[in-house]
């Protein structure tokens, strides 16, 4: 379909000549010599009103209303044909110049040293002067070869340079006008116009549809063969699990701490540490070790583009294990989600359990370490002080056999109550005394045997006293044997009470240990699925085909871009 141009004409109203005055056609003047052989011949020369019709330079026609002829007056300058220089300049005005016109008659009176005031009256001083001021040949004798005009001498009112000095130009050099010819028919131009931009149209639509076929459809059409052809069916089986403590939180943990114990943030640091172990390498070799994971994806059965080859590296054998087995944790729940990827579904649900294991096994790992210090402290404590208490308990042994005594305290209330009979049998004696010598004639038979017997006593009395006070032969008195005893005592009993308190301080620690067990609670269980999980044929050829569409499209932004910079 071909949409026709429309074009908005301006300056379409000629200027108004009388008939009587309209100006007479300029013969034109034989320029063939000027011409080139084998040129087209220049165009025929027009009037002013012709030029303003078909040609347009821009500057516009002076159209003025006409107005009444000026009669000469006294000292006005009279033309050729009778007409007075007011009158000739009103009939030039009428005429309808254009701006070029007047300024190529004002060089060309220059030129002539004509004395023109103004560009119409130039006009009129050539013609008088027999000049066409509009002749095609005289603007090509304007310049020479040096750029100036030829001929021309020193305007009114300059002096002439002096010889060897040039001056500078008044006027530019003339444009010589255009020689191209007009068409005669606009619309069939127009016709040609429209024609040449449908055919670039159609050649840079058929381009473009190429380059499209070539960067786009074709490697969309490859990629969804792939997919609906070639590719493998891996099957997925999904799993949950979270981390727990083996005991809730006792009433008397209090702060911080008793708060996040319940909460998954608790368990936060170890869900991370197991996931980070499952998507190591020591979990892909020990699961390559135990399930054969090498092998089964570098079965032939496999598409080449996802089997893995037997020679294979270790880092190409982790980057499929990390496509294959996707592990993911959710802080606000707690869960440590698994997605495993297998070409057999019985496979998928075997590694899966694998890793299963695998992380129960991390989680008593990363608790063993703490839990075994603690008791070991606990239980090093209790052995020094069960130490210490073994040692107290000997040394009072030893000082039993050392000073014979099994109880000071015995020995003393002993040796007190003896003190005491003999006391009371000294006294009875005493009273015996008395009573024998109150008589005038005491009985010299009874006196003698009594008064050898509270002899006695009081002998037996002070050898008794002295053992408690005196040294007995050994060294040391009954007072520091029982000091000695009272302190081996005191520091077996204060063993007894530290090593109570040891026992009780580790039954403590274990049950600490105890609640800092980690266990994992399998929430969600891998199950054999009986469909492929992937590949997603559909989905993925349109996300294949937006990609190769934005590739295209950034090289196509870049390519323009930098075009135009070489252009510009």
């Amino acid at each position: 379909m071909t949409t026709k141009l429309k074009l908005t004409r301006f300056r379409t109203r000629r200027p108004e000549f009388p008939s009587a005055e309209a100006p007479a056609p300029v013969p034109p003047v034989a320029s063939a010599a000027l011409t080139p052989a084998g040129a087209p011949p220049p165009p025929p020369q027009t009037t002013g009103a012709q030029l303003f019709d078909n040609h347009d330079d821009g500057f516009g026609a002076l159209s003025l209303q006409p107005t009444a002829p000026l009669r000469a007056k006294k000292g006005e300058v009279v033309g050729a044909n009778g007409d007075s220089a007011g009158e000739g300049i009103e009939k030039i005005k009428r005429e309808g110049l254009t701006g070029r016109q007047l300024r190529m008659a004002r060089r060309l009176a220059q030129k002539h040293n004509l004395p023109a005031t103004s560009d119409f009256d130039a006009v009129r001083l050539l013609r008088n002067a027999g000049i066409d001021p509009f002749e095609r040949t005289s603007l090509l004798e304007l310049v020479t070869s040096d750029g100036a005009l030829s001929g021309a001498g020193p305007a009114k009112g300059e002096q002439a340079a002096p010889d060897g000095i040039k001056l500078p130009q008044t006027f530019k050099p003339a444009q010589v006008p255009s020689t191209e010819m007009v068409s005669p028919n606009p619309l069939a131009e127009l016709s040609r116009i429209q024609q040449d931009i449908a055919r670039r149209r159609r050649r840079n639509s058929f381009l473009l549809l190429v380059r499209l076929i070539c960067f786009v459809f074709l490697p969309t059409l490859v990629t969804g063969w792939y997919y609906y052809e070639v590719a493998t069916p891996i099957y997925a089986t999904k799993s949950e699990f979270v981390i727990q403590q083996s005991q809730a939180p006792t009433a008397s943990a209090g702060g911080l701490g008793g708060l996040l114990k319940g909460s998954p943030l608790a368990t936060s640091q170890d869900s991370i540490a197991v996931q980070g172990y499952l998507q190591s390498r020591e979990a892909m070799l020990r699961l390559d070790e135990d399930h054969g994971f090498k092998d089964h994806f570098s079965d032939p059965s496999i598409d080449p583009i996802q089997r893995l080859a037997p020679d294979a590296t270790l880092e190409q054998a982790y980057k499929v294990y990390t496509r294959n087995v996707q592990i993911s944790y959710d802080p606000t729940e707690g869960l440590v989600k698994m997605q495993i990827l297998a070409a057999d579904p019985t496979k998928a649900v075997e590694f899966a359990q694998a890793l299963i294991g695998y992380a129960e096994g991390q989680v008593d790992q990363l608790t063993q370490r703490m839990r075994e210090d603690q008791m070991k402290g606990a239980r090093e404590a209790y052995a020094e002080t069960e130490a210490d208490m073994l040692e107290a308990q000997r040394r009072v042994v030893a000082l039993q056999e050392q000073f014979k005594v099994l109880s000071s305290e015995v020995e003393v209330s002993l040796i007190t109550a003896q003190i005491g009979q003999l006391e009371s049998l000294l006294t009875q004696d005493r009273l015996s005394m008395q009573q024998l010598q109150a008589n005038a004639n005491p009985n010299a038979a009874r006196v003698e045997p009594l008064q050898r017997r509270i002899k006695a006593l009081e002998f037996e009395i002070e050898a008794l006293r002295s053992k408690l006070t005196e040294n007995d032969g050994s060294g040391m008195s009954l007072a520091q044997v029982q000091s000695e005893l009272l302190v081996a005592q005191a520091d077996v009993t204060t063993r007894q009470l530290m090593l109570a308190q040891s026992l009780q301080a580790m039954e403590a620690t274990r049950a600490e240990a105890n609640r800092q067990t980690r266990y994992l609670s399998l929430s969600v269980k891998p199950i054999t699925p009986d469909e492929a999980a992937y590949p997603r044929a559909f989905e993925n050829t349109v996300v294949a085909m937006l990609i190769f569409a934005g590739v295209y499209l950034m090289i196509s932004i870049t390519a323009a871009v930098l075009r135009e910079q070489l252009s510009s």
